[in-house]
């Protein structure tokens, strides 16, 4: 298991209850994962006028015709099934006067389906509980500070990982719930590991890659010229009544429609109006519904309860990721992928909200089922504690170290940010980062705009596209898949 976020120790927990041995690798100290900074909720269909169904349709509106209704339909009905699971592991989640799930409202959701823990401290409660749960398991060895650099392959599989250490770790299946890539972008609300480090592991590989076109910019991040730019202000603030105000003081979009459309609108008022941000007022709503927002808010010298904040997009959620079946299996046998680091097409063009907490414990749940009918290694029995220096490695090792240069980062916000075209891709496409040179390749092939993906050259939907992914093989070129 590679991965202390959500999905990864949600993940190894399900494998360990089903009498699985894990071995957990995470880069930082357990509850220190991007998971643990998110704001959102997890979204399920709770409410008494509340339906899987209706979920299912809010998140195929808001996917832009490339959901793939198969994995939209297990999440939407396995979703409620996991919130309760994560409470009986003791998550405690918001409850009302009633002691029923109390339910938020966010963009794209017809109705109030957003279970939080703590108000805007979600990613932070849960880590933190599923950490502590993680910690007490014998039957899960972690391994803190580490970093994967290469998977190992063997017979055309993937045979296990090896550590910036040398150390190789070996097993039957190998699950990576590494997190996103959306700190490729130099405006993000991503902490700065957020590079996509999985997802070159599993394409170098030899995994499939598929819609890394796809990142969504969230629209209300913090403006500020210190650390607190990017600073993410949570859409469920918007879900109680905060508004979006342009330079006059004028509304100018409905602050609850999709993300693609605010974010796109908030882009267009900048450049209408030739300014840095627009402001979020936020005034009228309780502050003691946020806390820790508003607590965040005034350290970096803004109170909301007095002041309109400063926002613009960010790069915030990348929908695209390791193209992966229903139960989390990549296309690469024995490697599985789960999270943001995953694609199982759920999010389309544009991520539903709070669908991708959700995403994470739904799919973790599958992968760890799907992991333990894995066939055991011919040879070798499963050894964590195995060493091996570069010369003793078995099998092959696929290198991730590609260091992230501000050049790239701001090639990429500017090329291949809210807005591309075709010359901007191309030149991106010769960046020296590989995975910022492939993104431009994935969107490069998408020639229309939809969801998140808006090409000033193809300006329109184009309806042959409907439900076509775009996938990136090693050393291939993209190629458009359909997907059930």
């Amino acid at each position: 298991m590679v991965g202390a976020g959500g999905g990864g120790l949600y993940t190894a927990i399900c494998a360990a209850r089903a009498g699985a041995r894990v071995t957990l690798v995470s880069a930082t100290e357990l509850a220190e994962s991007s998971s643990y900074w998110a704001q959102g909720g997890l979204a399920a269909a709770f409410g008494d006028v509340d339906t899987p169904d209706l979920h299912l349709a809010d998140t195929l509106v808001a996917g832009r015709d490339l959901v793939r209704e198969s994995a939209a339909r297990v999440l939407t009905s396995e979703a409620p099934g996991v919130v309760e699971d994560l409470a009986r592991l003791g998550v405690n989640f918001d409850k009302d006067e009633n002691g029923r799930f109390a339910l938020g409202l966010e963009g794209g959701h017809g109705l109030r389906r957003i279970v939080h823990a703590g108000g805007a401290a979600t990613g932070r409660r849960i880590v933190r509980q599923l950490s502590a749960v993680v910690a007490q398991d014998e039957r899960i060895e972690v391994l803190e500070g580490r970093r994967v650099i290469s998977l190992l392959t063997d017979g055309g599989r993937c045979t296990g990982v090896v550590l910036d250490t040398g150390q190789e770790l070996r097993a039957p299946a190998t699950v990576l719930a590494t997190g996103g890539a959306a700190a490729l972008w130099s405006r993000t609300t991503n902490p700065a590991g957020a590079t996509g480090g999985g997802l070159l592991l599993a394409y170098r590989a030899g995994a499939t890659l598929a819609d890394i076109e796809m990142m969504q910019f969230h629209p209300t991040a913090v403006v500020a010229t210190d650390l607190n730019d990017g600073l993410l202000v949570t859409e469920a603030i918007r879900g109680e009544g905060a508004v979006l105000r342009n330079g006059a003081g004028e509304r100018f979009v409905d602050e609850l429609a999709p993300r693609d459309e605010v974010a796109r609108a908030i882009f267009n008022e900048l450049a209408r109006s030739n300014t840095d941000a627009v402001a979020l007022d936020m005034r009228k709503v309780d502050p003691a519904l946020f806390p820790n927002v508003v607590s965040t808010l005034r350290e970096a010298g803004i109170d909301p309860e007095s002041s309109v904040i400063p926002v613009a997009p960010a790069a915030h959620y990348m929908m695209g990721g390791i193209e992966t079946d229903l139960n989390a299996r990549s296309t690469l046998p024995g490697l599985f992928a789960v999270g943001e680091c995953s694609c199982t097409g759920l999010h389309g063009a544009n991520r539903l909200a709070s669908n991708s907490l959700t995403e994470c414990f739904v799919f973790g749940a599958r992968a760890a089922q799907a992991a333990l009918d894995e066939p055991t290694l011919a040879g070798t029995a499963f050894d964590s504690d195995a060493a091996a220096g570069a010369d003793g490695l078995k099998g092959t090792a696929a290198s991730v170290l590609s260091p992230l240069t501000d050049s790239s980062r701001q090639a990429l916000w500017r090329l291949a940010g809210l807005e591309r075209n075709g010359d901007g891709l191309r030149e991106l496409q010769s960046d020296p980062h590989p995975l910022v040179a492939l993104i431009a390749t994935a969107a490069l092939a998408r020639e229309e705009s939809r969801g998140a993906h808006w090409r000033t050259d193809f300006p329109n939907r184009n309806p042959e596209l409907d439900h076509q992914h775009v996938t990136l093989v090693t050393d291939r070129k993209s190629i458009f898949q359909h997907w059930a």
